[in-house]
């Protein structure tokens, strides 16, 4: 493979406007972009995870979700192409059935926290959210696949249980939320 990134600044960006995977240019403030970018944010919301102590299993799954995550992000920017399926969503769920059978059922909610790599893992499910609702806005405007909205719903739950687990794993209690 070649060079693919030869020069990183290009001024082509100093209009307002952005290039697309597939050659056309779009405003830095679509709905498109704002998809793009929270993947983009929820990838480096994950290495941050992936910067703590965390378990070898939770470590390589998330390093392999992060391939995918740039996956849905090349996908989001060349509409019409489809690079997320049915399969990646059933992945995610067999990760939260294997993960989540070694937790203790919840009784209550939890707050973000149970220590630094869980709250920290709290953080990368936020952005996922976020990430999720900015698909579903681009839904509005665009053609935008129900998989990929799919497999940011499940990827949500999952980093919920890693949190969980990555708080067990550091000897942090789950801090109970107080409703009183």
């Amino acid at each position: 493979m070649g060079h693919r990134l030869t020069r990183i600044y290009t001024r082509t960006g100093d209009d307002g406007t952005t290039g697309l995977g597939d050659g056309k240019r779009t405003a830095k403030d679509s709905a498109r972009v704002e998809a793009m970018g929270t993947i983009d944010e929820l990838n480096c919301a994950i290495g941050m995870v992936l910067g703590e102590h965390i378990p070898v299993v939770v470590r390589d799954n998330l390093a392999r979700i992060q391939h995918r995550l740039f996956d849905l992000g090349a996908e989001v920017s060349m509409p019409g192409h489809t690079l997320v399926d049915a399969d990646d969503v059933k992945n995610i769920e067999k990760l939260i059935d294997a993960f989540n059978t070694e937790l203790p059922a919840l009784k209550e909610f939890i707050l973000p926290g149970g220590g630094r790599s869980s709250a920290t893992c709290h953080l990368a499910r936020a952005v996922c959210r976020r990430a999720e609702r900015r698909l579903v806005a681009l839904r509005h405007d665009s053609d935008v696949n129900n998989h990929s909205i799919g497999y940011l719903n499940r990827l949500s739950d999952l980093l919920f249980v890693i949190a969980r687990i990555l708080s067990r794993d550091t000897g942090q209690p789950e801090v109970i939320w107080d409703h009183h």
